[in-house]
């Protein structure tokens, strides 16, 4: 049984964070308005929010299979609060905070339109470093990060992301810039 659980812990982990990076390129492109002509706009906003709650599932199963691993030593304190668990302080609260940021741009989502747009894209922005810190839990206290590709999915992940990022931060300067020159903003695709 305690292999069982070990290779759960380790493959929800590796899961979620493919699926966390997914969401997080489909989001930015999304938003970017760069995900083509062909599909609707709506289809990739669904994408995107199935996305996320599969990575939010993906995230509660590794984090119960962690609190599950007799090996493994952590509690169900270690995996609510940041900074409790006796050994391994830093990659674990990690870990915890991305938790944090990724379940409160999931859960804020659907209900949306009952918050303010300010305060939900706050929220939902903040998962970026969620999806940071995560990337980092993994490196730091993750088994598999010694192994060639565990490290090269990493870079592929970060990089992957970082482009997806880059792509959405152009076109928030492009429109900026529009919209100060007094110009109107593109068109919605």
């Amino acid at each position: 049984m305690s292999n069982f659980v070990a290779a759960l812990t380790r493959s929800s982990g590796i899961v979620a964070g493919i699926l966390v990076a997914v969401t997080l390129v489909t989001g930015s492109l999304f938003s970017a308005r760069e995900t083509g002509r062909r599909i609707r706009p709506a289809w990739w906003l669904d994408l995107h929010n199935g996305l996320g709650g599969l990575t939010l599932v993906a995230v509660a199963v590794h984090v119960a299979a962690s609190v599950f691993d007799a090996d493994f030593g952590v509690g169900v304190l270690d995996v609510l609060i940041p900074g409790v668990a006796s050994t391994s302080r830093g990659p674990l609260a990690w870990g915890v905070l991305a938790t944090y940021a990724i379940a409160g741009a999931v859960l804020t989502t659907w209900p949306r339109r009952l918050r303010r747009p300010r305060l939900w894209r706050t929220i939902h922005v903040s998962s970026v470093a969620g999806v940071v810190l995560a990337l980092i839990h993994g490196y730091q206290m993750g088994t598999d990060a010694p192994s060639a590709a565990f490290k090269i999915g990493l870079v592929a992940i970060a990089a992957t992301a970082s482009y997806a990022l880059g792509v959405r931060a152009f076109d928030v300067l492009v429109r900026r810039r529009s919209t100060a020159s007094g110009g109107s903003q593109p068109a919605p695709r």
